[in-house]
């Protein structure tokens, strides 16, 4: 007598269930997206820098108000430019102390990959413990802390930022602004120049982790 036929069992559904997803990165590349429009957007306002050099043009401000109103308008015209040699002065800074800059690209890293751009539906697993969100979100501020107030690293990176609004503020108060065209300026618009580009970049790291971060809360 014949034995019945077999039947062919299907595994794709518990296959399914055992083989964990896999890693979504669009809220990172919409981030990178939006980071690179608005730093195109940026250098697209930046003044000619043959006028911030221009020799002919700098001469010693008559007081100490005559300064504050150089260094208002010309922070209002070369907002761009002065954000550029402020990052200038902090990259040769970094550049200069190797370890610092691996220390800040370790945080960004850590910040990254653990949290802002992790799939809420993927639990962090180290050494065979569990996280929860809350838990990852105080070990990377306890992280941070500890590198930027506990480390060179604050001092650095604040006395590079000082240097660069040194030279900022010096070049400001010497450079004549009577031949730069104002009239388009927004009243403080220098404060939120200089910081246009960093908030540009905040806010898209804020909408492109807003999805991942909100899941979490």
């Amino acid at each position: 007598m014949a034995s019945p036929p077999t039947l062919p069992i299907s595994t794709t559904q518990s296959t399914a269930g055992q083989s964990s997803p896999p890693i979504s990165t669009p809220a990172f590349r919409l981030f990178i997206s939006r980071l690179s429009d608005s730093f195109r957007r940026s250098l697209a306002n930046r003044r000619p820098w043959y006028e911030l050099l221009d020799r002919s043009a700098l001469s010693r401000p008559e007081s100490l108000s005559d300064a504050f109103s150089r260094i208002r308008k010309n922070l209002s015209y070369f907002r761009v430019n002065y954000t550029a040699i402020i990052a200038v002065v902090l990259a040769l800074s970094l550049l200069s102390h190797p370890f610092t800059l691996l220390l800040l690209l370790a945080l960004l890293a850590a910040w990254t990959l653990l949290y802002l751009f992790r799939p809420s539906d993927q639990p962090l697993v180290i050494l065979g413990r569990t996280f929860s969100d809350r838990e990852t979100l105080g070990g990377l501020v306890l992280l941070t802390i500890f590198i930027v107030f506990l480390t060179s690293v604050g001092s650095l990176l604040i006395s590079a930022l000082l240097v660069g609004a040194g030279i900022v503020c010096a070049h400001g108060a010497f450079r004549m602004p009577e031949d730069l065209f104002l009239d388009d300026q927004e009243p403080g618009g220098a404060a939120s120049g200089l910081l246009s580009f960093l908030g540009g970049a905040a806010s898209s790291a804020a909408a492109a982790a807003g999805p991942s971060v909100a899941a979490r809360v």
